[in-house]
């Protein structure tokens, strides 16, 4: 598997990053199972893991702890703080104490000294941006991370947090983990601009959109209540109706995609996140397979190019810079708080 430039880090990254969500409580419980999965991602030349500490409260990161135990080295090993551990209240964001507790954490889950990337997982409004990231250029001075990034902020947070970094002498992101998809496009307005202006690499998630690229799911019927996709949205929003108009209009969608996929004689799944490879500013892609199965259907969409027919048919079906989406994770600042 080729290899591609994360950002202006001099390190060399797959285009497919092995995400690790679906390992443990979360997807797939069967830690034997998991440790196989990533072993055949590791085989097949996917050189990039990604994890977070909230997945499965810890479960994950101990899950791939244990896959690299005699494979370390060869590894670009990423995860994130941010989400809530437990009930405590400071057990959670992006304080200088819960980071400096919370990367030792992470380090005995995965049972390794040093973490080649650690991201924060949400831009916290509640912390001053430059104590997180003295936090972490004190974390690289003392051998425990090697960089660090950011994930789902926006663009002028992007561009706020190169500015503090230089104003007050401190390392800076060196790569963002923003969603993007056939169906999720807005990025590409602003977010990769951002990321290459900068020299960020740009680790894109959810390329099958939370599964409806998948090509699975045909009709509303499909979206049974054991679903990824409702199980997903009753834990985030608290409710699911299939019958939405948002999930019929994606439907369609999927259907003219499908379409075209048949004709360039691809399966969906691997069209979709072949698409987000073609993105010049797109480091790599995370695929989180939950089976053995899914890895390997997958596996195949990392040497593939999109011709520019194929590229152009998809940007009239998602014009470019759009988004079927409704827009996600917008930090809500003072400006959007209703005031008490």
């Amino acid at each position: 598997m080729d290899t591609r430039p994360l950002g202006k880090t001099g390190l060399k990254v797959s285009p497919y990053c092995l995400g690790a969500m679906m390992f443990g409580g979360m997807g797939n419980p069967d830690h034997d199972d998991c440790v196989r999965i990533i072993h055949r991602a590791i085989d097949a030349g996917i050189n990039f893991i990604d994890t977070a500490d909230v997945y499965s409260r810890g479960e994950s990161e101990t899950i791939v702890g244990k896959a690299l135990k005699d494979r370390r080295d060869n590894v670009v090993l990423a995860t994130k703080f941010f989400g809530p551990m437990d009930d405590d209240p400071n057990n959670r964001g992006g304080s200088r104490r819960w980071i400096v507790k919370e990367v030792e954490n992470s380090l005995q889950r995965l049972g390794t000294d040093y973490i080649d990337l650690y991201q924060i997982h949400r831009y916290d409004e509640n912390t001053d941006m430059e104590e997180v990231l003295f936090t972490l250029t004190e974390l690289v001075r003392q051998g425990k991370i090697r960089y660090f990034g950011s994930s789902m902020f926006p663009p002028d947070r992007i561009v706020e947090c190169q500015w503090i970094a230089e104003q007050r002498g401190l390392l800076r992101f060196r790569c963002e983990q923003p969603w993007y998809s056939i169906f999720a496009r807005d990025i590409e307005r602003f977010v990769l601009p951002a990321c290459h202006r900068y020299g960020m690499g740009a680790i894109i998630w959810s390329p099958l959109d939370g599964g409806f690229l998948s090509g699975k799911y045909r009709k509303t019927a499909d979206l049974t209540d054991d679903t990824r996709i409702a199980q997903f949205m009753k834990r985030f929003t608290g409710s699911f109706d299939p019958e939405a108009e948002l999930f019929r209009r994606k439907l369609a969608l999927v259907e003219e995609l499908d379409k075209l996929a048949g004709e360039a004689a691809l399966p969906l799944p691997q069209l979709s996140v072949d698409f987000t490879l073609q993105h010049p500013f797109v480091t790599s892609a995370i695929i989180g397979p939950r089976t053995m199965d899914h890895l390997e259907s997958l596996l195949p969409a990392a040497e593939l190019r999109l011709d520019t027919e194929v590229l152009d048919r998809i940007d009239a079906i998602c014009p470019p810079g759009t988004s079927v989406n409704p827009v996600q994770d917008i930090p809500n600042g003072p400006a959007l708080r209703r005031s008490t």
